[in-house]
C-alpha cells in the first residue's frame, strides 16, 4: 500500500455499492477506486466507466489477486461472501464485505478464523443501519435503569406482498441467500447493541408464496425460504423475546420493536431513520424522545473502514465477530424451523 492512496478493488457493484459504498469512499481523501468485477464483463464494464475505475475484470478472482489493490469491497449476494472475502484476507488484502455476513454459520466461522489468521488487515461487515441514529441513546435508557428491570421485548416486521415480478428474487434463493430469511439477522445485529445475545430459540413458519420462476432457467422452482416466521427467545440475561416477521401482511402495522420494563418502556420505529418513543408506568402513553446530537449515530461504514486500515480507530460496526453472532441466531432459527419448533441452545 502506497503511503498516500489505499487502492480499492470492488467485487460485486450492486444497487448499495454503487449508491452508498463507491460515493462514500471517493468522498474520503487518499482513495482510488481501481478495479471491479461484476456478474458479467459487461456490467463491470459499465460501473468502471460511471464511476472512471481504471481496470474492470471477467472474474472476481483477478481483482483479489491484483498488485493494484490493497483493500476489497464485497458487494455481491451472500453466496459468495465467504470464498471471496477468505481469498482476499489471504491474498493481503482488507476486506469490507455486505450484510449478511455468509450463507450459513459454517460459512461465518471460516470468515472468522481466516480473519483472525490475519489480524494486520480489516476485516468489516456492512453494518444493519435502521438504528445507527437512535442506539447509543437505547442503550443509555437500558444502561440508566430508565426501563427498571427489562422484562421481554417484541419485534413486529410484517410487509405486503411484493407483487412486481414473478420470478423469484435472490433473496429468497437458497442458492444465493443460504439460511438468510427476509430481516431476521439485520433485527437480531440491531438487538445485540442494547440487549446480550440468545441463549436459545424455536421457531416456526410457513413458505405461502411457494412457487416461482428461476429467471436463470425459466422454470417454475419450489421456494425454499419462509415468507413468514414466528420466533421464541431466551437472551443470556433472562430476558424474553418474539419476532414476527412476514412479507405476506396486507395493511400491515409499520414495522417496530417494543422494549417492556418494570418502569417504563421503549418503542424503536424500525424503519431507517425511524422514532424512538419512552413513557414510564406513570405515564398515559408514549412521548417522542429528543436525541441529542452528542448521542446521535449515523452512517459512516466507509469512513471506519479506512480509518481502520490507517490505524485510526478500530472496527466497532461491523466486526466479524458480530456477524459470527447473528449468523449463529439465524442458523439455529432455521434449524428449529426445519424441526418443527424445536428449542436450539446457541
Amino acid at each position: 500500500m502506497s503511503q498516500d492512496k489505499i487502492r480499492i478493488g470492488l467485487i460485486g457493484a450492486g444497487k448499495n455499492t454503487r449508491e452508498l459504498h463507491i460515493p462514500h469512499l471517493l468522498a474520503l481523501p487518499g482513495i482510488e477506486l481501481t478495479e471491479v468485477a461484476n456478474r458479467t464483463l459487461g456490467s463491470s464494464e459499465k460501473v468502471a466507466t460511471q464511476f472512471n475505475i481504471q481496470r474492470f475484470r471477467s472474474r472476481w478472482q483477478e481483482v483479489v489477486v491484483s498488485k493494484n489493490v490493497d483493500a476489497i469491497v464485497i458487494g455481491t449476494w451472500p453466496y459468495l461472501h465467504c470464498e471471496a472475502s477468505c481469498a482476499a484476507l489471504n491474498s493481503g488484502k482488507h476486506v469490507l464485505c455486505e450484510a449478511r455476513m455468509a450463507m450459513n454459520l459454517m460459512e461465518a466461522k471460516q470468515m472468522l478464523k481466516i480473519s483472525k489468521e490475519h489480524q494486520n488487515l480489516t476485516s468489516q461487515l456492512v453494518p444493519a443501519p435502521f438504528t445507527l441514529h437512535i442506539d447509543n441513546t437505547i442503550r443509555s435508557y437500558i444502561d440508566q435503569g430508565r426501563l427498571g428491570r427489562v422484562l421481554y421485548f417484541c419485534v413486529n416486521y410484517q410487509s405486503s406482498p411484493v407483487a412486481s415480478s414473478k420470478f423469484l428474487h435472490w433473496r429468497r434463493n437458497r442458492k444465493y441467500s443460504g439460511e438468510n430469511t427476509m430481516v431476521l439477522g439485520i433485527i437480531y445485529e440491531s438487538i445485540l447493541r442494547w440487549i446480550p445475545p440468545a441463549k436459545n430459540v424455536n421457531a416456526v413458519g410457513n413458505i405461502f408464496d411457494d412457487k416461482s420462476i428461476d429467471p436463470e432457467s425459466g422454470e417454475l422452482v419450489a421456494v425454499e425460504i419462509p415468507d413468514y416466521l414466528s420466533v421464541q427467545m431466551k437472551m443470556e440475561n433472562g430476558v424474553h423475546g418474539s419476532f414476527l416477521i412476514s412479507e405476506t401482511s396486507l395493511h400491515a402495522p409499520s414495522p417496530n420493536i417494543k422494549i417492556f420494563g418494570t418502569e417504563g418502556s421503549l418503542k424503536i420505529d424500525f424503519v431507517p431513520n425511524g422514532k424512538l418513543w419512552y413513557g414510564t408506568k406513570t405515564d398515559d402513553c408514549l412521548q417522542e424522545v429528543k436525541i441529542n446530537s452528542k448521542d446521535k449515530g449515523y452512517w459512516r461504514v466507509e469512513e471506519e473502514f479506512i480509518n481502520a486500515i490507517q490505524g485510526k480507530e478500530s472496527i466497532n460496526l461491523t466486526t466479524f465477530s458480530t456477524g459470527l453472532k447473528y449468523m449463529r441466531f439465524t442458523q439455529a432459527v432455521m434449524d428449529s424451523y426445519r424441526e418443527g419448533g424445536q428449542t436450539k441452545f446457541l
